[in-house]
């Protein structure tokens, strides 16, 4: 693991970071009391202990001579727990309120570079001792699905089974690839093909960016710094009475709820609607089934889809039928193809590439999307912490450059879990947006089942 050098992607992030712009993405998990748990102290020390045998969040990034411009991972060799598991007693009326806005704030900071780089955030003071637990990774240590594995490592279930579990030894390296003619030759043709997907991808990014991006005017705002965490709960047995009656996914069925959302806080802030967009990037995962996801698996693995979020349209069945008509076609084109598959890029250009250009390259962001949209699986089965059950969790994604919002969708316990974390600045009034996905939601629920 020592050796491991980030790949492509990662190095993307870690680079596209900027003390404005930090790349870190999160979540939000409040958890209910259970007898015998000790309180906050007692919690803290579990949390710690847990994350310190987590092998990967020992892990910085330095910087290495071979590939020129390129970074691994290196063991911390003055790793500090107490640096990373922090303890935070709010004593508010309205805990969960006081802990969204806390957590807001947090996710403003970007992490220290020189250590492992993630942080989790035990908040104490709930009513009858609820408490929440804020955990930030850099999206170079993480992807969404590596996220969750890292995450829930700390967790009752999780943990309990990895410390139950006998230590593999790792697999014997093989021969040299290069041995094998027929290795090599597999080899180039792998290499072949991906140039070939990267040319294609290239192509239809020049031609879906836009000069001169006329989405809602709230979501291109220039960037301010801070940082604001709206959170949203939907009933998921709503979200599959829509699906069943109308069609398509569950995941179309939420983009078409954000869409809705998105129109109903708009015409109430008395913005103009374009006549198309906003886009959003939808990340979509490109792990093979049997590819480890875990915190020992490999680097971030995804693509992502381009779709205009219809918000002119006037009506919500007819939303959410424009939604069903772009994901039909972009996943018949596949996630490797299309302007959304910017990863296929990153995973093209050499470490001296990411160094130099990334940084540069940041704010074109807002030339291809307005927002980020994004689905995290979760566990389907109930989790805890010290006995203490999960009652909520609000993943949360990065907002990259020249972008005001970004949403993050979990399922957990029956119900579809939003984090939405935007600008502070640009949208101050980020919890009506919340308010108005829940009645987007009972607006289609009403009409599909008419």
């Amino acid at each position: 693991m020592s050796s491991e050098r980030l790949a492509p992607l990662d190095l993307a992030f870690w680079h596209l970071e900027s003390d404005g712009h930090p790349m870190h993405l999160g979540a939000l998990a409040f958890f209910a009391p259970a007898e015998g748990t000790g309180g906050g102290e007692r919690v803290l020390e579990l949390l710690a202990a847990r994350a310190a045998a987590i092998p990967r969040l020992r892990l910085r990034v330095r910087d290495v001579l071979l590939p020129v411009g390129g970074a691994a991972w290196a063991a911390d060799e003055d790793f500090d727990i107490r640096r990373h598991v922090r303890r935070l007693a709010l004593s508010a009326d309205d805990f969960a309120a006081e802990a969204t806005a806390i957590a807001g704030e947090l996710m403003e900071r970007p992490l220290e570079r020189g250590h492992p780089p993630w942080e989790m955030h035990l908040l104490t003071g709930g009513p009858d001792d609820d408490f929440a637990v804020l955990v930030k990774l850099h999206h170079a240590l993480a992807d969404g699905m590596r996220a969750v594995a890292i995450g829930a490592g700390v967790l009752d279930e999780i943990a309990g089974a990895r410390s139950a579990r006998p230590r593999r030894s790792r697999p014997a390296p093989q021969g040299a690839w290069s041995a094998d003619p027929r290795r090599l030759l597999g080899f180039a043709r792998d290499r072949i093909d991906d140039l070939g997907r990267a040319v294609g991808v290239g192509a239809s990014v020049v031609r879906a960016s836009r000069l001169d991006p006329r989405g809602l005017p709230a979501l291109t705002a220039a960037p301010s710094g801070t940082r604001r965490l709206g959170t949203a709960v939907l009933d998921l047995e709503d979200v599959r009475r829509v699906r069943k009656a109308a069609g398509g996914t569950a995941n179309d069925v939420l983009l078409a709820i954000v869409a809705g959302g998105l129109r109903r806080w708009a015409a109430e802030r008395g913005e103009r609607l374009p006549r198309t967009g906003p886009r959003a990037l939808v990340p979509v995962s490109r792990r093979r089934p049997g590819t480890p996801s875990g915190p020992s698996g490999p680097g971030n693995t995804f693509s992502a889809y381009l779709l205009e979020l219809p918000v002119a349209e006037p009506d919500a069945r007819a939303r959410l039928d424009a939604v069903r008509a772009v994901m039909d076609r972009n996943r018949a084109a596949g996630p490797l193809r299309g302007a959304g598959a910017l990863a296929v890029l990153a995973d093209q250009l050499p470490p001296l590439a990411h160094r130099l250009g990334t940084p540069l390259a940041g704010g074109a962001a807002r030339m291809l999307f307005d927002l980020l949209v994004t689905s995290v699986p979760l566990p389907r089965s109930a989790l805890s912490l010290g006995g203490c059950p999960l009652g909520a969790i609000y993943p949360m994604a990065p907002l990259p450059r020249g972008q005001s919002l970004s949403i993050a969708m979990a399922v957990y316990g029956g119900r579809v879990h939003m984090g939405l974390v935007a600008d502070g600045k640009a949208l101050p009034d980020l919890d009506r947006l919340t308010e108005h996905l829940g009645e987007e939601t009972a607006r289609l629920l009403d009409l599909t089942l008419r």
